[in-house]
């Protein structure tokens, strides 16, 4: 019994020999897990890599087609913008062609009137009329729709369609203007009047406050207000 015991006793060889069994299969596991660590990292990297390139490709395609649209609504954009101005060219033409059609017809209406007759401003008599006056050497660009002259005065009437409240400051102006551009008439006394086929209320009115003749039709006939006149 003894000398079996004694047989099966655990060496120090044998033990050394089974840790370093030990140590070379740990070392292998290490290995192969290190292996496989790396594989899956080279797969994680390629599997990054890939999804890098899908989404730069995504992004560029991205920028492309909202280039491409941007581009697209520019052209839309400049051709409705152009049809646009054609449009409002065209309006702008025939309304500017309505206001001088209207605004003529207002002149000869206004022109006719005084020249049948009515030539009368705060007592005087005016025996000279012209319209659309324009100075040949005018020192300041101006042009005069009716004129009534008489040996010591000028009468100068501004003719609108439908009078606003910034025909008021051009009908004072033409005052100035013309002892400028006419000064053989310089020392005359000026009156203004304001003539239109429509007045506001409130027009008629500044007119009155400002000294200014308000000439206007009521029905078939020409009404003159000069209570209020003033020389300029």
């Amino acid at each position: 019994m003894n000398s079996l015991a004694q047989e099966t006793r655990p060496t120090f060889e044998s033990v050394w020999a089974l840790l370093q069994e030990t140590a070379r299969n740990l070392e292998k596991s290490r290995i192969e897990f290190d292996q496989k660590m790396e594989t899956s990292r080279a797969k994680m990297e390629e599997s990054r890599i890939e999804f890098d390139q899908k989404m730069e490709k995504s992004r560029i395609e991205f920028e492309q087609n909202l280039e491409k649209s941007r581009i697209e609504f520019e052209q839309k954009r400049e051709k409705s913008n152009a049809d646009f101005d054609r449009r409002i060219k065209k309006l702008e033409e025939l309304t500017g062609s309505w206001a001088n059609n209207h605004g003529a017809f207002a002149e000869d209406y206004f022109f006719n009137s005084f020249e049948n007759g009515k030539q009368n401003f705060f007592g005087e008599k005016f025996n000279t009329i012209e319209k659309n006056v324009k100075p040949l050497n005018a020192k300041i660009k101006d042009e005069y729709d009716i004129v009534l002259l008489n040996g010591k005065s000028v009468a100068i009437i501004e003719v609108k369609y439908r009078a606003h409240e910034r025909s008021i400051p051009q009908v004072i102006k033409k005052a100035e203007t013309f002892r400028v551009n006419f000064p053989d008439y310089a020392n005359r006394q000026i009156y203004l009047g304001l003539a239109s086929m429509s007045f506001y209320p409130e027009i008629e009115q500044e007119c009155m406050n400002q000294g200014i003749a308000v000439v206007k039709q009521v029905g078939d006939t020409v009404v003159i207000n000069d209570a209020h006149l003033r020389v300029f």
